[in-house]
């Protein structure tokens, strides 16, 4: 049995490349490209892990961050692991995303060890089982 990783993210290339890296460790990547979606997605099916872009097209991942921590539809969202993944490298970026409720903030370019790593940290791979 695989985990489900949801990544809310609206660049195509960038969900290829977190696809092909996840799926080669054996989960299973849901996807949504935008961050009302993603909110949709995250109360609709079993995720065992959110990885969250920040600039999103329609409501930035803050937002996405707030609504799936305060979910009346689902309240085991409430502490589902979320890790941002985001290209804001400003400084006070990685507490702004903390404080609106993720786990973890990881920088772009994404370092496909790293996202391993992060990732395995709240939810084991499939392949080591």
């Amino acid at each position: 049995m695989g985990y489900n990783i949801l990544y809310i993210e609206d660049n195509p290339d960038n969900m290829m490349l977190v696809k092909r890296a996840l799926e080669a460790r054996g989960y299973k990547l849901l996807q949504a490209m935008r961050g009302e979606e993603g909110v949709e997605v995250a109360e609709a099916e079993e995720v065992d892990l959110i990885l969250l872009d920040i600039n999103l097209p329609d409501i930035d991942g803050y937002e996405v961050a707030r609504r799936i921590r305060g979910s009346q539809k689902k309240h085991s969202l409430s502490y589902l692991p979320i890790i941002a993944v985001t290209a804001n490298a400003l400084k006070g970026d990685a507490e702004k995303a903390l404080s609106a409720g993720c786990d973890v903030y990881m920088s772009k370019p994404i370092n496909i060890r790293e996202l391993w790593a992060r990732v395995e940290a709240f939810v084991p791979s499939p392949q080591n089982k």
